[in-house]
């Protein structure tokens, strides 16, 4: 590689980096998400580098063109914009930080993309799930480690389905949280934001039976609530999510329809269908923006068709 294009790929490693350190120390960005900025961005440094040039020389047109290419790989429009996102706020950050005199991204126009409707369960599927979950633990002669993973999948699912916890939120949930007398949850989400979530009682029993469990394996001085001997010491969202596909296919479902996220979108859809409110469902599920909340307006504009249907005076019956 000729030494004006090593130079140029190293000093564009320093940037992604430097934009990188930012994102962690001042909006707490999780580990999986400053890893997929550095996928995104390399990629693009690579493909400046290439071209010659530099993210600090780039202009409006190598952006163009680099996302154009994006386009013409094939790439799904939900990609395209990722990497576009991760591009404008890089070119923010340098403009901001005053290594640039321009924003040369502001002018980019994003891929068309129509928003997916979140993939959510019945009611009844949820109901189906949770009592086979919690029968599946009253099987006789379980051997104890079998046990305790039973009534952990329990936990999690009443968990998961009472408070719409994001799964990495649920699986690092500390030991702390089974007390007793906890009526609701202090979690650290996004952004290092904490927010409380009420907990119904369904929920609570679950976590008793569990706690009774990890007392007689030995397991209460864990620090994590569902603790693991892996590298982060708690459960993994892949293990989860394993699990939870099992008992899916168990109680009749489709495995590739059912999964932790799945569970968070049923339980803000529920609640929607039953009468809460949108702004509180945001606080619930951790959004910083109503905007993300707003996928589950199509539920909101069916309970509203409902509504004038059934009490405006005038409607045909």
């Amino acid at each position: 590689m000729p030494g004006s294009r090593r130079q140029g790929r190293d000093a564009g490693i320093l940037t992604i980096e430097l934009f990188l350190d930012m994102l962690s120390a001042e909006r707490g960005a999780a580990a999986n998400t400053l890893e997929a900025y550095r996928r995104d961005l390399t990629h693009f440094a690579a493909a400046l580098t290439a071209s010659g040039v530099t993210i600090e020389k780039a202009r409006a047109e190598d952006l163009r063109a680099y996302v154009a290419s994006l386009r013409d790989e094939g790439l799904a429009p939900a990609s395209q914009a990722r990497k576009l996102s991760s591009l404008r706020q890089l070119y923010r950050f340098l403009y901001l930080e005053g290594h640039r005199g321009d924003d040369p991204s502001a002018s980019l126009a994003g891929p068309r993309r129509a928003r997916a409707l979140p993939r959510v369960l019945s009611v009844d599927d949820v109901d189906h799930l949770l009592s086979l979950a919690r029968t599946k633990c009253d099987e006789p002669d379980l051997p104890q480690p079998e046990h305790l993973r039973r009534l952990r999948l329990w936990c999690l699912l009443e968990l998961l389905y009472a408070t719409g916890l994001r799964v990495s939120e649920l699986v690092a949930l500390p030991a702390s949280a089974a007390r007793q007398d906890t009526r609701f949850l202090m979690v650290r989400g996004k952004g290092d934001k904490e927010r409380l979530v009420p907990l119904n009682d369904a929920a609570k029993s679950a976590m008793a039976a569990y706690q009774g469990a990890r007392q007689a394996a030995g397991l209460a001085a864990a620090r994590w609530l569902f603790p693991s001997f892996g590298e982060s010491g708690h459960l993994t969202r892949q293990h989860f999510a394993r699990d939870l596909k099992e008992l899916a296919v168990a109680a009749g479902l489709r495995a590739e329809a059912v999964s932790p996220h799945v569970l968070r979108h049923a339980f803000a859809s529920h609640l929607l269908q039953h009468g809460a409110d949108l702004r509180a469902v945001q606080t619930l599920l951790g959004h910083a923006d109503i905007s993300t909340t707003q996928i589950y307006t199509h539920v909101l504009e069916d309970r509203l068709k409902n509504m004038v249907r059934d009490l405006h005076p005038l409607a045909e019956s």
